[in-house]
């Protein structure tokens, strides 16, 4: 991603792919999730944490990949931002994205609803 470029369009990108619209009553209608990034350069690494049923699990992480595949985003401003998607894989939690996913999964919504 070039240096200057809004870190946080991918997960913006994300987002809309889980969610249809950046705005939108909570919780999250597939998988309520968070977004965080770090920046080294042109490089950006982004953190997903999500909640979703173990059924949804693979429809969830399939689009996310989608949303990064995708490599752009046009924000509300009309900016765009423009990324190339490396890799992507499951991660252990630390112990503040345990915190975090408790609270996302207590938003979550449930199979019987």
């Amino acid at each position: 991603m070039a240096t200057g470029s809004d870190p946080g369009a991918p997960g913006a990108a994300i987002t809309l792919e889980l969610c249809g619209s950046w705005d939108h009553e909570p919780p999250c209608p597939l998988a309520p999730h968070h977004t965080g990034h770090s920046r080294d350069g042109n490089e950006v690494r982004l953190r997903v944490v999500f909640a979703a049923e173990p059924a949804r699990e693979n429809e969830v992480r399939r689009r996310i990949e989608k949303a990064l595949a995708g490599g752009s985003l046009t924000g509300p401003g009309g900016v765009k931002t423009n990324w190339t998607f490396r890799d992507s894989g499951p991660a252990v939690l630390s112990d503040a994205e345990r915190e975090q996913a408790a609270r996302i999964a207590a938003k979550a919504p449930s199979a019987e609803t």
